[in-house]
């Protein structure tokens, strides 16, 4: 083992690019919330985008390595300290065998991602080694005192750089919508209400959704839906009548309409979005599903 866990903060979990193809069998992709994040993580150690890392949520972590090993912070940002004295955030960090990595509390955002030269070589389950908090796939979010081990070979040298572009947390969250398949169960003025109002991300959001505080939905068709399968980025609509935005762990299958789907390339954003973030969707053409 090559790593243990000294603070596990408030979430922290093992990611990389989730488990697709595997919906029919009942299993959602998961997978890191804020890829663009965890992608750059993997790129500033020389990793290809596959490999694991873990992901932090809001509280950072500590980890102490076993071995020399590069690593990178990226996603939210947040004091990154190494044996106590400040390190880069966002660019490659070079460890000593026994060194303590610290991961403070998020200044923006609520996500961030630590790569490890080699990856994160928890054991795969069906071709990930992602956690998914649903389903119970994969390693369990870490405790104090777990040991992980680290890959050995790195796809490639720490990337070299003098800026790394990186879109910041957002303090107000748009996100596009296409409707669709849904969304004639509902009043027509429910559209229009999505489209015009201010939501806020509430409390409850988690890696499953983000649910969402805000004006109510109201549905023209009051009959049961079969369930039926949803993709990522579903906007669901339960019966309170407050939309749900679902993420990397969301269940495959609902009973409850699907008013739009947001576009995978919106949802980075979204994983970062704290509690109280105005939301605004903006309703695109084009099939959401």
């Amino acid at each position: 083992m090559t790593l243990t866990v000294v603070r596990p903060g408030l979430l922290t979990t093992v990611q990389d690019l989730g488990r697709p193809g595997h919906a029919h069998l009942g299993v959602p992709r998961s997978g890191a919330l804020d890829r663009r994040a965890h992608r750059l993580a993997n790129l500033l150690v020389g990793n290809s985008a596959r490999a694991a890392t873990l992901e932090t949520t809001v509280l950072g972590c500590a980890v102490r390595v076993r071995r020399p090993v590069v690593a990178a912070v990226t996603g939210a940002p947040c004091s990154v300290r190494v044996d106590g004295r400040p390190a880069a955030w966002g660019a490659p960090l070079r460890l000593g065998a026994g060194a303590l990595l610290e991961l403070g509390t998020a200044a923006r955002g609520v996500r961030s991602y630590l790569a490890f030269a080699g990856g994160v070589a928890a054991e795969a389950v069906l071709g990930s080694r992602a956690t998914d908090l649903l389903s119970g796939l994969g390693p369990a979010p870490l405790a104090a005192g777990d040991a992980l081990p680290l890959g050995a070979d790195p796809a490639g040298p720490p990337l070299a750089a003098d800026v790394v572009p990186w879109v910041a947390p957002p303090e107000h969250l748009v996100l596009p919508l296409r409707l669709g398949p849904r969304d004639d169960w509902f009043a027509p003025a429910a559209v229009t209400t999505l489209a015009a109002c201010d939501y806020r991300v509430s409390p409850a959001s988690n890696r499953i959704g983000l649910r969402l505080t805000g004006p109510v939905l109201e549905r023209a068709v009051e009959r049961e839906l079969p369930s039926e399968g949803m993709v990522l980025g579903a906007v669901q609509v339960p019966p309170d009548g407050r939309p749900v935005v679902f993420l990397a762990d969301h269940p495959t299958t609902g009973g409850y309409p699907v008013i739009g789907v947001v576009p995978e390339d919106a949802l980075s954003a979204a994983a970062q979005a704290p509690p109280g973030t105005p939301v605004r969707f903006v309703p695109v053409p084009g099939a959401g599903w």
